[in-house]
């Protein structure tokens, strides 16, 4: 049998590991309370753990990150991703979309486990429409590659160009300068809904468009939010706090080293906004407490 002493000191050890495992990954904070709309998990990771190998040493981005992406009763969701360079934004995507696999840990979509066979576009910054190809051709790919008959792959690509306000360009070839970058990126907002309606991932859409054509982007994406036809789960990523506010719901803070959700934010204005909403008071008290939130992560 053990002596006292040795019992102690391993009971010592365990509270020491405990007490830095909670160092190393406090707590999450979430302000607000939208309890009563969360229905059911549209999206789940769980105890991520990402490793990239290095020639001298290994950088661990992710260790046990948990994130959970919530559908609202009876109303959309719209969830942004901020946080400062390296903490992981755009890679958590791409768990989502299939893109990349993590090291260790689950992915989950709507409870069931992510499969290559599923994959979930992203719309990115970068256009990637197929030029040689017209407006309703892009569109329709991702139905016709299901197997999805012509008429019926058109007829839906007809109905998703009117909901990114692209009517009249269905038969112009899909590039540049025949279209401009905000009708590119609304090819692609099209393509993305028809062949996974209830996700949309965005991962800086909108950061190579000029303010004109990104205030127009900003509310064709409000009016897909507030389509109660479409109902879709949005992740966007973008490093613009205004942007982020306007469009979200719920706004999720990363902290990086390793990264990590910090905050999670409800955000409260109208259900229903339009791009009117940016010059409103509320609306500066949610980019001021964000930025102030930013700068303090920053300085860790």
């Amino acid at each position: 049998m053990e002596d006292n002493s040795t019992v102690n000191l391993f009971i010592q050890e365990l509270e020491d590991s405990e007490a830095e495992t909670k160092k190393q990954t406090p707590p999450v904070q979430h302000i607000g309370d939208h309890d009563r709309f969360e229905e059911l998990d549209v999206i789940n990771l769980q105890n991520i753990r990402q490793v990239y190998k290095g020639k001298r040493s290994d950088f661990v981005l992710f260790e046990d990150l948990n994130m959970d992406i919530k559908d609202f009763k009876h109303e959309g969701q719209f969830v942004s991703i901020l946080g400062q360079s390296g903490c992981g934004k755009s890679t958590v995507l791409r768990y989502i979309s299939g893109l990349q696999q993590p090291t260790k840990g689950k992915v989950l979509i709507y409870g069931k486990e992510k499969t290559e066979k599923e994959p979930i576009p992203i719309v990115f910054q970068q256009y990637s429409s197929l030029p040689w190809k017209t407006v309703l051709e892009n569109v329709a790919l991702p139905l016709l590659m299901k197997g999805v008959s012509k008429e019926e792959s058109y007829e839906k690509a007809y109905e998703m160009i009117r909901t990114v306000h692209l009517e009249g360009h269905e038969h112009k070839w899909a590039k540049y300068p025949l279209l401009s970058g905000g009708q590119l990126q609304r090819v692609a907002i099209a393509r993305n809904l028809i062949a996974s309606p209830q996700i949309l991932l965005m991962d800086e859409p909108f950061g190579a468009l000029d303010i004109a054509t990104r205030t127009s982007m900003q509310q064709t994406v409000l009016d897909i939010y507030n389509n109660a036809t479409l109902d879709p789960t949005v992740v966007f990523v973008t490093h613009d706090i205004s942007e982020a506010v306007l469009l979200s719901n719920r706004i999720y803070i990363m902290a990086a080293n390793p990264g990590r959700v910090h905050t999670i934010l409800d955000i409260d204005l109208p259900e229903y906004r339009d791009i009117s909403v940016k010059k409103s008071e509320q609306l500066n008290e949610y980019v001021n407490f964000i930025d102030n939130l930013m700068n303090e992560l920053c300085k860790e």
